[in-house]
């Protein structure tokens, strides 16, 4: 190889590792903290209904000294929400509670609904983060188990919103009635589709609904499909963190479960048989504390309009 060649391989590698660092420094030292509002509207309410506003959150996995991310969804409470939506995956520390009790307090009292990830359960452990990219991630079965129960009283107790792992019930939001379900974490195999429908079927018996909405942590297809059979008419999830570190102007590189990598964030439509209904899978708040990166993939959150039929 001449001179001159040795030069320009050596420049072109250079500029190849000038990328990878400004891009690491990037993901892992400012994205990840620049938290982002995502606003829809959609017209799924009964004619002469008032507007209703959804604010959904998900995959917070907090930390105790996450100070940043606290403040910021503490805010959110100034969008005066009608109904909170957590589509779980709020724990990422044995003391993550106590950051989401800073996060979320403001919250208390807004009618709100939620289910399981598996970070509600057990403490993220230290992985290969190249293994994120080679398909969905398994069980760590020496993981540390979480306080799932004071998580939950937190949940249900003081901020008074309601479980929904593998449960149908009704909330009141908005002036509304509105019909809920929703399954555990459907990556670790803890949905039960299956106890749904009679559950469903004495919630119905007792009045009709002005909007039914269904509510999952993973968006397995699985889920998804019997979600559109079961009537919702939108559906929510996390889980995919939008892929985390996603290829601008193609998109995320996993979504680590089964649904199409373009829909592994953002609205988008589910379509089962001859019903499509609105999908949003949020691309999340946090990251596991051995994972901490975004690239092309800032944390969200979702605040939704819905609007009367025309």
């Amino acid at each position: 190889m001449t001179t001159s060649s040795t030069r320009t391989a050596l420049t072109a590698l250079g500029a190849v590792g000038a990328v990878a660092v400004g891009s690491a420094v990037w993901g892992i030292g400012i994205e990840r903290y620049l938290f982002t509002l995502r606003r829809h509207e959609l017209r799924l309410l009964p004619r002469g209904a008032a507007p209703l506003t959804v604010l959904h959150l998900s995959d917070a996995h907090m930390a105790p000294w996450q100070h940043r991310k606290q403040r910021w969804i503490e805010a959110l409470a100034e969008l005066e929400p009608d109904l909170v939506i957590n589509t779980g995956d709020n724990l990422g520390h044995e003391d993550g509670l106590r950051g989401l009790r800073h996060a979320f307090d403001p919250l208390r009292g807004i009618p709100g609904v939620y289910v399981h990830g598996s970070n509600d359960h057990t403490a993220p452990s230290p992985r290969n983060p190249l293994r994120y990219f080679m398909g969905p991630s398994k069980n760590n079965p020496t993981a540390e188990p979480l306080d799932t129960q004071a998580l939950d009283a937190y949940l249900t107790d003081d901020l008074g919103w309601a479980p929904l792992n593998n449960v149908a019930t009704v909330i009141e939001a908005g002036g509304l009635r509105i019909d809920a379900f929703g399954v555990s974490d459907a990556h670790r195999r803890w949905d039960r589709v299956e106890a749904l429908p009679d559950q469903l079927e004495e919630v119905r018996d007792a009045g009709d609904a002005d909007l039914t909405i269904g509510v999952t942590h993973a968006p397995y297809r699985r889920v998804l499909d019997p979600f559109v059979d079961f009537g919702a008419d939108m559906i929510f999830a996390g889980h995919t963190h939008g892929g985390q570190v996603r290829v601008p102007g193609f998109g995320a590189l996993v979504a680590n479960c089964d649904i199409p990598l373009r829909q592994a964030r953002g609205l988008s439509t589910w379509k089962r048989g001859d019903r499509s209904v609105p999908l949003n899978v949020s691309a999340g708040l946090g990251h596991s504390i051995y994972a901490p990166v975004r690239f092309a993939c800032r944390p969200e959150a979702s605040l939704i309009t819905l609007l009367p039929r025309e």
